[in-house]
This record gives structure tokens, sequence and C-alpha cells, in this order.
């Protein structure tokens, strides 16, 4: 485990606990979207938010791969389905993170879930927050990820940098949120877990 300093846990886990009324649950929930229908059945899967505890702290972000089906070419926190071998969520959005990233399970002292997401693709994500020390070597898997990089928590939670965008999605327009930082931009649903998380600990 990695030391973790009792401000940080403390901050991050005033956003643990409280996922039953969850701030924004879904792509639905922003205007003008509720009219999308829902996809049925929704697939569960997780994410880890794994904060790194610089002296200024980060989150970890990948890249996803241009040659995927799904999402190809975004940024996207670690993470996937799921399984039936899954103990529970926090123990899925680990088990990807070691697949994606290399990131031992160990390594992450995880804090708890937040507020699950649901997508207009049809997933039902829970984020599981976790500190993980800096300087660990992180390998991406080469079929998924395409890169590592890390931004300033900070940044992430400033509200000012939010930006909630209109386009057409499968001929309708779709309000969603971006988070741009340096020569990426964060979006959909991974931006809207950041909000999210912003919203929680303010």
């Amino acid at each position: 485990m990695p030391l973790v300093a009792p401000a940080l846990h403390d901050r991050l886990a005033r956003a643990v606990g409280l996922a039953a009324t969850a701030l924004r649950r879904g792509d639905w929930d922003f205007a003008g979207n509720a009219d999308a229908p829902y996809p049925e059945p929704l697939t569960p899967a997780a994410v880890l938010i794994a904060v790194v505890a610089h002296d200024r702290p980060t989150v970890l972000f990948t890249r996803r791969t241009t040659t995927l089906r799904a999402h190809a070419g975004q940024v996207a926190f670690p993470g996937g389905r799921i399984d039936p071998d899954d103990a529970d969520a926090v123990a899925a959005a680990l088990r990807e993170a070691h697949e994606e990233i290399a990131l031992p399970p160990a390594a992450v002292a995880v804090i708890g879930a937040t507020d699950r997401y649901t997508t207009g693709t049809g997933y039902d994500i829970t984020p599981v927050i976790g500190i993980v020390p800096p300087g660990l070597a992180l390998v991406p898997h080469a079929d998924e990820v395409a890169s590592i990089f890390e931004v300033p928590l900070d940044f992430l939670l400033d509200p000012a940098n939010h930006q909630l965008r209109r386009s057409d999605w499968q001929g309708r327009a779709r309000s969603y949120y971006v988070i741009a930082w340096e020569t990426h931009e964060i979006w959909g649903a991974t931006a809207a877990m950041i909000v999210n998380l912003s919203r929680r600990l303010a």
C-alpha cells in the first residue's frame, strides 16, 4: 500500500458513500437528452479514478488505441466490464487497471466507489477512487492503450474547466462535458464522472 496523505484521503473519502443521490446519473440527465431511448439491458462496468500522490496530486488517464471497435482514440479511466469472476466493482476496476496499464492492485489504496454513471452506449459504470504512489512503472497494453498521462487533480475539479458542449449524435443534438488539458480532450462519460466528483467534493 502507498503512504497516503491523510488530508488527501479524507478529502476524497467525502465523495464515497453518497452515491444514492447522484448529481448527474447518466447521459440522459443533460438538458435536451431525455428524449433519447435508454438502451436495455445495461452492462455493468467499473473504472478506476487513480489519484497519484504527488505534492500536487494528479489523476491517471489512458488514451485508447485507434484500432479498438468501440471508443477508439478516446481518453478514459482504466476500466471495463465487470466480469462474472469479479467479486465486485472494486475488484473489476483493479483487474482492468492491471490488465490495461500494469498497475499492481496492491499499490492502490482503495477509498471506495462514488456515483454510478449510465451511458448512451449501454454501460452502467461504477467509478472507484484509489490513491497510488508516484513513480510506478506503468506499461500500456499494446492492443488497448496508446498512451498513459496524468492531469492535476485540482485542474480537473475546478468548475471553470468544465465546458458544456452540444453536438449531433445519431441524428440528435446532445449535450456533454469536455475538460481540455494541454493536447488532451477528456469528454463524455469520463468528463461527466469528474464533474460528479467535483460536485461531491464541493
